[in-house]
C-alpha cells in the first residue's frame, strides 16, 4: 500500500487492487500548490468524501469527468453531486458499508458540519459529516477520520474496526488541535500509524504538526507527518 499526502485532508491511497482519492481539494488548497495533478489522479477508480465542505469536495466534479472514477460520498451529498454532472455516484450513510472490488467503506460518525453555501448566499445541509473506514483485505486498514473533535464514541469505532492506520485531523479551530488529536489517539485507538493532516494549509489553522507530534512521545504509535506529495508505504 502507498499513502501520499497532497495537503490539507487530501490523500491518495494505491493498492494492488484499486487507486483512491479522498476528499480531493487542490485548487485553492496551498499544500497542494506545486504538486502535479497529473500524478495526484494518475489511473484513479474511486473518489471517496468525507462531507460536503469546498475544502473537501474540492475538485471532484471536475476530476470524476475527467477520469470516470466513481464518486462515493453520504446519501445527500452523493445526490448533489449528481445533480452537478458527476456521472459515477454511490452512496452511503453513517454506520453503512459500502463494497468495491478490492476494498469496503463504512461511513463512521464525526462531530463535524456538512454544508455548501450558493452564491445567494444560502447554507444548504449536505448530509452528516463522517469519518470513512476503509478495509483492504490483507493490506493495512486506513480510518480517515474526517474532519472531527474527539468523542467518546470514537472507542466503538476502534473496537469494531481496528484501523492500522489513523488519518487524522489536527489544525484546531474547525477540527480539533494536536493536544486534543493526541489524546484521541492514545485513549481510543490503537493505531500502528498515525499521519496528521487538515493543518498547514489556511493561515488560521495550526501550521504545523508539532502539537500532535509531542502529544503522542511515547506511544507505540509511528507518527508520521510528511510534506505534501510525500508518498509513504505500507
Amino acid at each position: 500500500m502507498k499513502i501520499t499526502w497532497l495537503g490539507h485532508s487530501a490523500f491518495r491511497i494505491e493498492t494492488a487492487k484499486a487507486k483512491i482519492l479522498l476528499d480531493p481539494f487542490f485548487t485553492g488548497n496551498p499544500g497542494f500548490s506545486g504538486l502535479d495533478a497529473k500524478d495526484a489522479v494518475e489511473g484513479i477508480s474511486h473518489i471517496l468524501l468525507t462531507h460536503g465542505h469546498g475544502d473537501h469536495v474540492g475538485d471532484t466534479i471536475s476530476l470524476a469527468n475527467e477520469t470516470g472514477a466513481v464518486v462515493l460520498a453520504n446519501a445527500d451529498l452523493a445526490t448533489w453531486l449528481g445533480k452537478k454532472g458527476v456521472a459515477k455516484t454511490d452512496m452511503g450513510n453513517t454506520g453503512g458499508t459500502v463494497s468495491f472490488e478490492g476494498f469496503t467503506v463504512t461511513f463512521t460518525q464525526a462531530q463535524h458540519s456538512s454544508a455548501q453555501i450558493t452564491e445567494d448566499g444560502v447554507s444548504h445541509a449536505l448530509g452528516n459529516a463522517n469519518g470513512l473506514m476503509l478495509h483492504f483485505g490483507d493490506e493495512p486498514s486506513v480510518l480517515h477520520m474526517g474532519d472531527t473533535d474527539i468523542f467518546t464514541d470514537m472507542g466503538l469505532i476502534n473496537e469494531l474496526h481496528q484501523p492500522d492506520i489513523g488519518l487524522v485531523p489536527i489544525g484546531d479551530r474547525f477540527t480539533m488541535g494536536g493536544a486534543v488529536a493526541a489524546l484521541a489517539c492514545q485513549r481510543f485507538f490503537d493505531f500502528k500509524h498515525a499521519i496528521p493532516c487538515h493543518y498547514g494549509s489556511f493561515p488560521i489553522i495550526d501550521q504545523t504538526a508539532d502539537k500532535f507530534v509531542k502529544g503522542m512521545e511515547g506511544t507505540r504509535t509511528r507518527v508520521e507527518a510528511p510534506t505534501p506529495g510525500t508518498t509513504l508505504s505500507f
